[in-house]
């Protein structure tokens, strides 16, 4: 098995209601996306994948529509932060993600491989399956789902 990893970015804010600190008041990040999947090489003769594990380009195309065009340029809100979310609401036109957990680095990057997993499975290729994502909330502060 061999192993590729594309990396996407996206920007996207969000709040942790509870944090002790600055991270609760509402702000964004510019988050960058690790996408690592494993998988046999494509050995079809005169396919435009030929040699590859997948097309770099596949990977982007299938992270764009499954997950990163509702969440660029985002808010990313728990549904549980009550007032956040009744705030959001009184902006119709706003982009606003709901989702069912605390936006945190880690919530979010269980979230990212809950979502694609299936995507890239189903796919194609030669026993391709999602090994890890990597989100990273700043360049020096990131969270990792790895298949387990």
């Amino acid at each position: 098995m061999l192993t590729i990893t594309r990396k996407l970015e996206f920007d996207a804010g969000h709040r942790i209601p509870d944090h002790h600190s600055r991270c609760r008041n509402l702000h964004g990040h510019r988050y960058g996306l690790e996408i690592t999947l494993q998988g046999g090489v494509i050995e079809t003769k005169g396919a435009s994948n030929c040699g590859m594990v997948m097309d770099f380009t596949d990977v982007k195309t299938l992270a764009m529509q499954h997950l990163i065009e509702a969440w660029d340029h985002a808010f990313l809100v728990y549904q549980g932060d009550t007032r956040v979310c009744a705030f959001l609401e009184t902006m119709p036109e706003h982009k606003t993600v709901v989702i069912n957990r605390i936006p945190t680095a880690e919530n979010l990057a269980a979230i990212v491989f809950e979502r694609l997993a299936s995507v890239y499975e189903a796919h194609y290729g030669v026993n391709l399956q999602l090994a890890k994502v990597r989100l990273y909330e700043t360049p020096n502060c990131w969270a990792d789902v790895v298949r387990g």
